[in-house]
């Protein structure tokens, strides 16, 4: 598969609300509550994304896109820590179609790049715990894994994540 990564606009919106919708449909069935999934709304995460997307901000938001649609993207900016230095991917979704072809480390090599030109020297993402293809690909990548905590869900639901951490942000972009 070809594709091109960009830096997201708000055009972009619409095609990146049908990535997060179907994407959480297709990776956290079993994960999240099937009801929950089922009212997740397009229209409204478009208009999240389009508003987010025409405010000036310090956070990243990047897209991949085959030629025919966008089939992932991510986000990152400051670490929800507050760590000095540490920057942290906050999303990261890839269509099924799209994963294993190398869309996912692309963006998070071009995340790390982006962020370190702000100035981060180090990165994280947390993952749900149960989300093994997810903490795969991030071990892959040479994250390094904490121990994992709860954190309230979507829904009110109680949710285990691991974050993963990489020292030097350096070791994603070479």
């Amino acid at each position: 598969m070809s594709f091109v990564v960009f830096p997201a606009g708000p055009s972009d919106a619409e095609e990146m609300a049908r990535v997060h919708v179907t994407s959480w449909r297709e990776t956290y069935r079993g994960l999240l509550a099937d009801a929950f999934l089922a009212r997740m709304s397009e229209p409204g995460f478009a208009r999240r994304f389009r508003r987010a997307l025409s405010e000036p901000g310090e956070s990243v938001t990047l897209v991949a896109a085959d030629r025919y649609s966008l089939v992932a993207y991510a986000q990152g900016g400051a670490s929800r820590r507050g760590a000095p230095g540490e920057a942290e991917v906050a999303t990261l979704y890839v269509l099924r179609q799209a994963q294993g072809e190398g869309v996912g480390a692309r963006l998070m090599a071009q995340m790390a790049r982006a962020l370190s030109a702000q100035g981060a020297t180090s990165l994280m993402v947390s993952v749900l715990r149960d989300n093994l293809r997810a903490r795969g690909f991030y071990e892959h990548l040479g994250g390094e894994p904490e121990a994992a905590r709860q954190e309230p869900g979507p829904g009110g639901r109680l949710l285990y994540e691991v974050a993963y951490r990489w020292r030097d942000i350096r070791s994603l972009t070479a």
